[in-house]
């Protein structure tokens, strides 16, 4: 065992009752530093509410503890993302990988799951049992959501950035859905050629903030995590009106075009759909804070 990765509880305690002073004077939630701790020292939340941990001769850390205090320097001073730190997020019912080479997966994307699911089981063409397009998956998460939403299905997951789906496929394999998830490097629907006319759903949560709006995003958000995941164009909606102009040929008669976007956005983006003419049944759904976050439509059967 490497003694750099061995920690003393005492000296565990002590790094952690300064990490909530810096967090508390750099404004940054206390609950953070437990967290972090759940993560890199396997500590329970219980042990951590009453100090017992600090009475351990030892404690196994994922990486020294001078590595630990130097990222969380770079949490305080530079604002890096306590995930990116931990190297790891839970969302929905998982534990999932992450780098700076993928957005942190939010809690409002998993709304996406829960309407992909719901609009296959209102729709009569069996699309619970279809093969299902997770465009720009980055960590996977939606994919992974998918996957076990809807154990019948098939994804394909596809993102332009080599690094992501590194991240994806490492998820992936640890949940166990290597054999659920197809992966493919390129851009939207590039990859997928072979699918036209075949899918009964795509899910995607595309760039869409507004490029001047990038910089001025929470430090978090604007400093750390992959641009290329969030700026959408001048006006944010490049990628949707790709999206648009390019999913009808992918999906089947009926097939479900649902994706995530910036509150404000949802007249434009509906009129967008509709004024295509391969779409009905358009919907905007909101998330749980009521912004209007999330566009549902469908594949028209006319050709």
């Amino acid at each position: 065992m490497n003694d750099q990765l061995l920690t003393s509880g005492l000296a565990l305690w002590q790094w952690r009752s300064a990490a909530q002073r810096a967090a508390l004077s750099a404004r940054i939630p206390v609950t953070e530093v437990d967290w972090l701790l759940q993560e890199v020292a396997g500590l329970d939340r219980l042990s951590l509410r009453l100090g017992s941990f600090k009475n351990l001769p030892e404690i196994q850390l994922q990486l020294p503890l001078s590595d630990l205090d130097r990222l969380w320097q770079r949490r305080i001073h530079d604002r890096l993302p306590v995930q990116y730190i931990a190297g790891a997020t839970p969302w929905r019912q998982f534990k999932l990988a992450v780098s700076p080479s993928v957005l942190i997966p939010r809690s409002e994307t998993e709304c996406l799951i829960d309407l992909a699911v719901s609009a296959a089981q209102k729709s009569d063409k069996h699309h619970e049992l279809g093969h299902w397009a997770d465009l720009g998956t980055g960590s996977g998460a939606i994919a992974i959501g998918l996957a076990q939403a809807m154990p019948q299905a098939t994804i394909h997951a596809v993102d332009c950035c080599a690094a992501a789906l590194a991240v994806a496929r490492q998820n992936a394999q640890a949940i166990g859905y290597t054999h659920r998830i197809q992966f493919y490097q390129g851009s939207w629907w590039e990859p997928l050629e072979f699918l036209k006319g075949q899918l009964s759903g795509i899910v995607s949560n595309p760039p869409y903030i507004p490029s001047e709006l990038v910089p001025q995003l929470q430090p978090e958000v604007a400093l750390h995590e992959p641009w290329l995941a969030l700026d959408g164009g001048v006006d944010g909606l490049d990628c949707i009106r790709h999206l648009i102009s390019t999913s009808a040929v992918y999906l089947r008669p009926g097939g479900i075009w649902l994706i995530e976007m910036m509150a404000g956005q949802a007249e434009v983006v509906a009129t967008l759909l509709q004024n295509h003419g391969s779409y009905g049944n358009i919907k905007i759904h909101s998330d749980l804070a009521g912004i209007e976050r999330f566009a549902l439509a469908y594949r028209s059967n006319k050709e």
